[in-house]
């Protein structure tokens, strides 16, 4: 391998994305693997050298170039990992293949102060592309030296957009140049609920062509850092992709002017399970935005908003420097009715 720069600067990545390539292109064209559920439960499994495969129904991948990597498959969708001396490991469990609609639940822990990152990471073809949900990351931020595109809002942080390219680079379909995806989460975090479809969304949005899934894994990679993660990752309840709002309630609303601001709503995506509101602000940039819920219905995460709780069904938001637009994710619960909203000045 050379070390030639990835993106027009940070030549670690460079390195990490061919090196992952390579990885994929070896130990995926050696077997055709499709997620199927196990009959019993499998043995924890310890695994120390590159390979590919299934266990306890999910997909996982384990690649190394150098170094000391211990990689233990657990119940379900867990796996845990060391890696000491490496110059680039990345390693995790997922699914083959991936889907860009659906729900990833994951939680568990993440340790690493250098050039290492945890992410939902995978391939897609016709057109081929690499991408990365990037959710936690060290003292480099992967998108380095990449293009930003612009942004998404989604679980409860913005992230960042950027696509590069990588030419005639070894691939899941051999050499060939192709695009990198990124979506790079602005407030790090080990744990919660990735909509995939959000991210999917965002990109075809900023004019990028997707494909048909690959594999995707919930992956923890390190270059040249010492690492450690522990990660349980399933698949939530629900899909996601609908653009709607919910299915009863206004297509926009606001309640509206009780003190010199006016707060309206409008429907963001939506799932099985649950919904997304934009709330926007006019007549004051400094309110006090009340929602209250229809119960059982909870606000499950906000975005560009201080939140506060008075009680389980009542929210209230004010600004965070973000401007007068800010958004919530509503657990429906079955109950699909819009929140009342009023606003005041101060």
């Amino acid at each position: 391998m050379n070390d030639t720069p990835a993106h027009p600067t940070g030549h670690r990545r460079r390195r990490t994305r061919l090196l992952i390539s390579v990885a994929s292109a070896v130990f995926l064209a050696a077997a055709s693997l499709t997620v199927a559920g196990t009959a019993h439960a499998e043995a924890d499994r310890t695994v120390t050298s590159n390979t590919t495969g299934t266990h306890n129904g999910y997909f996982f991948s384990y690649w190394k170039d150098s170094g000391n990597v211990t990689m233990n498959l657990g119940g379900g969708g867990s796996y845990s990992v060391q890696m000491n001396g490496i110059n680039n490991s990345v390693v995790g469990k997922g699914w083959n293949p991936g889907s860009t609609s659906h729900t990833v639940n994951y939680s568990g822990s993440f340790n690493c102060g250098g050039n290492c990152y945890l992410a939902l990471y995978g391939w897609m073809t016709n057109p081929l592309v690499e991408y990365y949900i990037v959710e936690n990351f060290g003292s480099y931020n992967p998108s380095s030296g990449a293009t930003r595109l612009g942004s998404v809002t989604s679980d409860g942080s913005t992230y960042d957009l950027y696509r590069t390219q990588r030419v005639n680079q070894p691939s899941i379909q051999g050499t060939a140049t192709f695009y990198q995806y990124w979506s790079v989460r602005q407030q790090h975090r080990t744990g919660g609920t990735i909509n995939v479809a959000n991210h999917f969304n965002a990109w075809r949005q900023a004019g990028l062509t997707l494909g048909s899934p690959n594999y995707q894994i919930l992956a923890t990679e390190g270059y040249q850092s010492n690492v450690s993660s522990n990660i349980t990752v399933s698949e939530g309840s629900g899909g996601g992709g609908n653009t709607g709002g919910p299915t009863s309630g206004p297509t926009t609303g606001g309640g509206g002017n009780n003190g010199g601001c006016t707060a309206t709503l409008s429907a963001g995506q939506k799932w099985g399970d649950r919904y997304n509101l934009n709330v926007a602000v006019s007549g004051s940039s400094n309110w006090t935005v009340t929602l209250n819920m229809a119960s059982p219905s909870v606000v499950s995460s906000t975005w560009n908003v201080n939140a506060t709780w008075p009680s389980q069904y009542v929210m209230v938001g004010k600004p965070n420097g973000s401007g007068n637009n800010f958004g919530v994710t509503i657990m429906a619960n079955g109950q699909w009715t819009w929140p009342s909203v009023s606003c005041s000045s101060g």
